[in-house]
């Protein structure tokens, strides 16, 4: 069977840094090449192309290989996309300047590469070496902390069209020596591309990094920079059990709205289609922060009105997303606290998005049983969070984000699903339900009788 007309395979195989590979070579570029050159010629849906392991082959790379033919490509390039589209894979001729056929030197490669390298990790074994991902995950940290440095500080809107480290650092009033180390690192991340000392903007951090940008994520992602201060307190956290202090002058509330803002817009269409419109009239948002999910239902169905409850310093920033979406006269707000204010009754739909966590078990207790008492007979909670499996080492995402919670709420951390749905029966919920959804978070749906 030939589910397409060609296979096409780049090897993708990630090595420590100055150690010959594909991937250091740019397969990755590459594989985005083919991937447009495709969609350019309308080839996409009869051509497969899958990234794929080492080969053994590294210092020919990247190394290609189509199917059915059974073409190997070595040393390609993206220029090479083009050609190797149009000839080989729509006119069936291999490019010949790039072809590698010879059997015997390739099998003898593969088979020298194979030994060296189970030799590498026989050695380093016996001498007792870190394993390179252990150390990765260890030193993970460098990495993120220039990434947020560079937002902190504004240096990819600085850049702009291009500029040299010392015109950004007088942009930024800042040493000329911090300035040019860190966009040297920025660049070895990828994230900036220098020539003749010159720094440019990547496509990436064009698009979302750049304050110019329509898809700037800056703002919500200086989030970040609040976590990292909560998280370099976490040895303390674990030690108390308490959260870990936050610094004088820290500004939550703007970049937290915005960050939730851009999750929820990412996923309120896909909530929506899960949980359906039928039946559905009025919606008690709870901490509904930017509304996102309430302007999804009320543009998925007219009929919807919806009420955002939250904190006193949110609602503001509330109401600037209503109105920005433009259908302020059917989303109200009102400032309260969901744990002891009147929640009204009569609604339809209670949605509860990434709040639980930040709730303690018998917080969370009597959440549920005062959404319970805001539904109408047959109404339905609509719960979205990080929701574990029952032993709470998966998914990872949700793993470390109880974490989080350690470092920044009284009592709040990840819930699995079993804890969850004895929470909902408890309160007099029934039909109770998970479904998974794309990305670390899922629903926990209920429904009062």
């Amino acid at each position: 069977m030939e589910p397409f007309r060609h296979h096409v395979f780049v090897c993708m195989q990630e090595k420590p840094e100055g150690v010959t590979s594909c991937s250091a070579a740019c397969s990755s570029a590459v594989l985005g090449a083919l991937y447009g050159e495709l969609g350019k010629q309308g080839l996409s849906s009869g051509v497969q192309v899958s990234s794929c392991g080492c080969l053994g082959l590294c210092d020919e790379g990247p190394i290609v290989i189509v199917y059915p033919e059974g073409v190997w490509y070595r040393k390609v390039t993206p220029g090479d996309a083009s050609e190797i589209v149009q000839s080989h894979l729509r006119s069936g001729k291999p490019v010949s300047r790039l072809v590698w056929n010879d059997a015997l030197a390739m099998k003898q490669m593969a088979a020298e590469h194979t030994e060296q390298y189970h030799a590498m990790l026989k050695a380093k074994d016996q001498a007792g070496v870190v394993p390179d991902d252990l150390n990765e995950l260890i030193r993970g940290f460098m990495s993120s902390r220039a990434v947020l440095t560079g937002l902190e500080l504004d240096v990819f809107t600085m850049i702009g069209e291009g500029a040299s480290a010392g015109q950004v650092a007088q942009k930024l009033q800042a040493s000329p020596r911090g300035t040019e180390a860190l966009l040297n690192a920025l660049a070895a991340l990828k994230l900036l591309r220098k020539e003749n000392e010159i720094f440019h903007n990547t496509p990436v951090s064009a698009r979302f990094l750049a304050d110019a940008s329509p898809d700037s994520a800056r703002h919500a992602l200086l989030h970040m920079v609040n976590l990292w201060k909560r998280w370099s307190g976490l040895t303390g956290a674990v030690r108390s059990g308490t959260p870990a202090p936050r610094a004088d002058g820290d500004v939550w509330t703007d970049t937290f709205i915005a960050a939730m803002d851009r999750n929820s817009r990412e996923r309120a269409q896909a909530l929506v289609k899960a949980v359906g419109t039928d039946g559905v009239r009025r919606i008690l948002d709870l901490g509904g922060g930017s509304a996102a999910y309430s302007i999804a239902f009320a543009r998925a169905n007219p009929a919807i009105t919806a009420e955002v409850v939250d904190l006193a310093d949110v609602i503001p920033l509330t109401q600037q997303y209503i109105q920005r979406a433009g259908i302020a006269c059917r989303i109200q707000t009102r400032a309260g606290n969901m744990l002891s204010d009147p929640l009204g009754e009569g609604f339809d739909l209670v949605l509860l998005s990434a709040i639980c966590h930040m709730f303690s078990p018998e917080e969370n207790r009597a959440l549920y049983r005062r959404a319970h008492a805001a539904l109408a007979p047959g109404g339905r909670v609509v719960m979205q969070d990080f929701i574990l499996e029952p032993e709470k080492t998966a998914p990872r995402f949700g793993a470390l984000f109880a974490l989080n919670m350690l470092v920044g709420t009284a009592g709040g951390g990840s819930y699995s699903e079993p804890e969850y749905a004895t929470w909902l029966t408890e309160a007099g919920f029934s039909d109770v339900r998970r479904i998974r959804m794309p990305g670390p978070a899922g629903l926990m749906i209920a429904t009062r009788n």
